[in-house]
């Protein structure tokens, strides 16, 4: 077991110039907790050491003033910021291109202020501490064999992450006898469908999925080994899908690529942790009224920060 706390990095650049009026800093909490304050909080007492944000230069000075500053006196707070020039030679960004390059090109934006083992997560989802827990431990222990890097995925139970507002879109996960990722499905409309969830792409030939089943929510557990593994593949990516208007490089992608390859492994790290997110208006009630149940259970105190 090392001794090196990890770090969170957080991918916030979606959070944009119109700060106030997103979801990402929607009130929550009692004391007016936004989703991402729980995110922090949590990983703070797993014995996470530091926490990074990916945000855009253009909204750096509020960013700061408005949430990094809350968390100075808790944990190191540094900055990285996702440019969309931010592209290795020779390649510039095509014409008109304004979509961000995906979840991949945001964690390689911290390649210069990252240099310990660490943890990804979306600024706008609620990911429950026991996922956070059972993250830090993986992240500080030893790898088994320095032949390859060694990552990790929280799983949550299909069940606790579908809304009763419309479909959601996630990564359904396939897991081999030892717990290690296979692949990942991203299947774009499940909704639930009795004692079963179905998969609505096709709305005449719908995919019946376990509601037990595992599924991403873009809460990984990584080495700065990925770094160097995103510097050697952006470049080909770039070539193959840079001029496609809105193509993005997403970071299961580069996962899948390296476990196929034999470069990497992925360990499952299944939580019981309940996920929340407002994925559409209706589903923050929903998000308050369990916060508020974790509050009085003792799980939170009624102000974070």
């Amino acid at each position: 077991m090392s001794d090196l706390k990890p770090t969170l990095v957080v991918l916030a650049a979606g959070m944009g110039s119109r700060y106030g009026g997103l979801k990402q800093v929607d009130p929550v909490g009692p004391s007016g907790e936004a989703i991402l304050d729980y995110s922090v909080f949590d990983a703070c007492r797993a014995g996470f050491g530091k926490v990074v944000f990916i945000i855009r230069k253009d909204f750096e000075e509020i960013f700061r003033e408005k949430v990094g500053r809350k968390y100075e006196g808790v944990m190191e707070v540094a900055y990285a910021f996702q440019d969309l020039s931010d592209l290795p030679a020779p390649y510039v960004v095509p014409e008109g291109r304004t979509k961000p390059w995906g979840t991949a090109h945001a964690i390689r934006a911290a390649r210069s202020v990252v240099k310990e083992p660490f943890a990804a997560i979306n600024a706008d989802d609620f990911y429950g501490r026991d996922a956070f827990e059972r993250l830090a431990d993986f992240l500080k222990s030893d790898g088994a064999c320095p032949c390859k890097h060694h990552f990790a995925m929280v799983g949550y139970n299909l069940n606790l992450t579908l809304s009763e507002h419309g479909s959601v879109a996630r990564g359904v996960c396939r897991i081999d006898e030892a717990g290690y990722l296979s692949d990942v499905k991203e299947m774009t409309k499940l909704v639930r469908a009795g004692d079963m969830a179905e998969n609505q792409e096709d709305p005449e030939n719908p995919v019946k999925i376990p509601l037990d089943a595992r599924v991403s929510m873009n809460l990984w557990g990584f080495t700065p080994g990925l770094f160097t593994e995103l510097e050697e593949r952006f470049p080909k990516w770039l070539a193959e899908n840079g001029a496609k208007e809105k193509s993005e490089w997403y970071i299961p992608f580069v996962v899948d690529e390296l476990i196929k390859e034999g470069k990497a492994d992925a360990k499952v790290l299944p939580t019981e942790s309940a996920w929340f997110g407002v994925t559409y208006r209706e589903d923050k009630p929903l998000v308050v009224d369990a916060i508020a149940k974790l509050v009085a259970a003792g799980e939170y105190p009624e102000k974070l920060f």
